[in-house]
């Protein structure tokens, strides 16, 4: 069974930093894609954050995240993590791990991710 479990989630005043966790467990592909996504209050849809592939561990970021977010696994313990410094307002919202098993390359596009965790909400306001 696939699991993906997120934690480290809170409130933070702008300009704070937080580490997110993903713990991962029953995955059984060869290679895959892994990443976060969040949705902000009031928005439709899940923006893709950052994503990482299992062989070649090449990183996508979003624009809006670049220079502050990083991303980072250890496969000792089958953990995501995001690093995020210099937060801002609009980071704030509920923060998705979810994987695309069997994907090619790294890529942030959500309807293709076919295993998601339950969240963990970000708050970021003074």
């Amino acid at each position: 069974q696939v699991q993906l479990v997120e934690s480290g989630g809170g409130w933070v005043q702008p300009g704070g930093s937080l580490r997110l966790s993903c713990t991962t467990s029953g995955f059984s592909w060869r290679y895959y894609n892994i990443g976060w996504f969040r949705q902000a209050p009031g928005k439709e849809g899940r923006e893709g954050v950052s994503c990482v592939h299992s062989i070649d561990n090449i990183a996508v970021y979003a624009d809006s995240v670049k220079g502050r977010f990083t991303i980072s696994r250890d496969n000792t313990t089958n953990t995501l993590y995001l690093q995020m410094s210099s937060l801002k307002p609009e980071d704030t919202g509920v923060y998705y791990c979810a994987t695309d098993p069997w994907a090619d390359y790294a890529h942030l596009r959500a309807y293709e991710y076919d295993y998601w965790g339950r969240g963990t909400q970000v708050t970021v306001s003074s």
